[in-house]
């Protein structure tokens, strides 16, 4: 079995920073593996140590600058990795999924995996719908926020516990070929040893560009627009009180009172 991971680096904010136009300012920023990527290559390495999978591929759209932070997921025990990036690429400010599912789709009928394990959704613009419709495209079965993957496939079929709204979980087996969108707290992601470290130097990463993909350039073409960033601003309703623990433990019981809370 082949699985194919989708990563992607996104930017990490200090506490404090300054926005210019629509963009943060670049000192305030830092970069890094998206967390929900970091556990659905976890879960792919997990499943090739168990012995149901043979290889693990990654694959991200994004720049030269990407490539050390992408090296995680190898550092970690991902097989080898592929990095679109394309000139027609430079300046978009939101590639949206559409662009997104093209992209990945053509990758996918290159590698032709037997599972594509995506993180639920990007940290930094919060998009959450890549592997859904990635699997759309492809003709691949699909199951959306997977916390719980059995290691121990029943042939052709994964059984898989997917979260649903209102706290309900939901069991069921899907069919490979198939694309699952990985939750946070599915397992628990590893650290790269530096061995690993060494080793991700020296790992396959393929670049391709759309060319080489059989991707017209129109694909990155976006009917979203970034036209403002800012901060929201936040409320708060703080009440704190000074003295001993007798004193304040009094004046809160008559706030809750005051609310309602307390009798």
């Amino acid at each position: 079995m082949k699985i194919l991971v989708t990563v992607k680096e996104v930017a990490t904010v200090e506490d404090e920073f300054e926005i210019e136009g629509t963009e943060i300012a670049d000192q305030y920023l830092g970069a890094d593996l998206n967390e929900w990527d970091d556990y659905a290559v976890e879960e792919a390495v997990q499943l090739q140590e168990a012995g149901v999978a043979d290889e693990v591929v990654t694959v991200t759209i994004g720049p030269e600058d990407c490539e050390q932070t992408i090296r995680q997921a190898l550092a970690k025990g991902a097989d080898r990795a592929v990095r679109v990036w394309d000139d027609s690429l430079e300046g978009v400010d939101l590639l949206d999924v559409n662009a997104k599912t093209e992209i990945l789709s053509a990758v996918v009928e290159e590698e032709d995996p037997d599972l594509i394990l995506t993180g639920v959704q990007a940290g930094d613009d919060s998009f959450g719908a890549t592997g859904v419709s990635l699997a759309e495209e492809v003709g691949y079965q699909w199951g959306a926020v997977v916390n719980h993957l059995e290691h121990e496939f029943d042939g052709d079929v994964a059984s898989v516990r997917r979260e649903l709204e209102g706290g309900v979980e939901e069991l069921t087996d899907i069919e490979l070929p198939a694309a699952l969108t990985i939750q946070t707290g599915i397992n628990e992601p590893r650290y790269a040893s530096l061995r690993g470290i060494r080793q991700a130097q020296r790992k396959e990463l393929d670049v391709k560009n759309l060319a080489d993909l059989d991707v017209d350039e129109s694909a990155v073409d976006s009917d979203l627009e970034l036209t403002d960033m800012y901060e929201p601003e936040s409320e708060s309703d703080v009440t704190v009180w000074e003295g001993s623990a007798d004193d304040t433990a009094a004046e809160l019981g008559e706030l809750l009172r005051d609310k309602g809370v307390a009798p």
